[in-house]
């Protein structure tokens, strides 16, 4: 079962992009080729991620969410559902997956089956980071992988993933350090949530690089299997991050609710 929750008229245009990317790739595996190409070992086929999320990830984020059996896991920006649906399954515990993209909310929805996860255990639905229309409090684990840099106010976000995590629950996001501090405002989220963890991820941009190199190297192939605009987005996104990767610091910070 999928829902959706009004949408802002400002990400009428976002979500546009957002369903036209996943469309693209849904109808080829190159991508998935080339991302499975640049982790190696650490690619996790059944989840399928278009994220840095890797077998190194998922392990952790096991270990940072300490969730019990049939407590509630929000997967904010979860795309097609792989990620949330691993750890669903692994963790045996209830999910809500929230994306912009209407395509990737639906199929993520197909991907309950493969999972064995039962429907009435992961719902989808549409919305927006800064706007999820869930409960104050609802979920004992928050997550955001890969997401946060896409959000249209940094600081709208993040106060409302912390709104939904319940006492002693957990939001979980990958970000970067910059001089030497987490790029995670502190004065945007709520005060009863507190710093438990942050973990350096140092592969993460090391993936990156091979996996811009990637692009850059199958241009053909993209602009073939995806078309123009989406292949020029790739590789407009490759030539503009990769020069920046060698001052990258990738982490992983665990805040916990009181």
């Amino acid at each position: 079962m999928t829902h959706s929750a009004p949408v802002a008229c400002p990400a009428i245009a976002r979500m546009a992009v957002c369903d036209a990317f996943h469309a693209a790739r849904a109808g080829t595996s190159l991508v998935s080729r080339l991302y499975a190409e640049a982790m190696g070992d650490e690619y996790p086929e059944e989840v399928g991620p278009y994220s840095s999320c890797d077998w190194s990830l998922l392990g952790l984020l096991v270990t940072r969410l300490k969730l019990r059996p049939g407590q509630l896991l929000v997967d904010v920006g979860c795309g097609t559902g792989g990620v949330g649906l691993w750890l669903a399954r692994a963790l045996n515990v209830r999910l809500v997956g929230i994306d912009l993209s209407p395509f990737a909310v639906s199929f993520a929805a197909t991907r309950r089956t493969s999972f064995n996860v039962p429907e009435n255990s992961a719902n989808f639905h549409v919305a927006t980071m800064e706007a999820t229309g869930l409960a104050t409090g609802c979920a004992q684990g928050v997550l955001c992988i890969d997401a946060l840099g896409f959000a249209a106010n940094r600081a709208q976000v993040l106060s409302e993933l912390g709104r939904t995590v319940a006492p002693g629950g957990r939001l979980i996001l990958t970000t970067v350090r910059r001089d030497g501090q987490d790029s995670i405002d502190r004065d945007s989220i709520d005060a009863a949530l507190e710093v438990e963890d942050v973990d350096d991820r140092p592969a993460e941009p090391k993936m990156w690089k091979k996996l811009y190199d990637l692009w850059i190297s199958h241009e053909r192939e993209l602009r073939r299997e995806l078309g123009d605009r989406q292949a020029a987005n790739m590789l407009r996104e490759a030539h503009r991050k990769a020069p920046m990767l060698a001052q990258r610091h990738a982490v992983l910070v665990t805040l916990r609710a009181r």
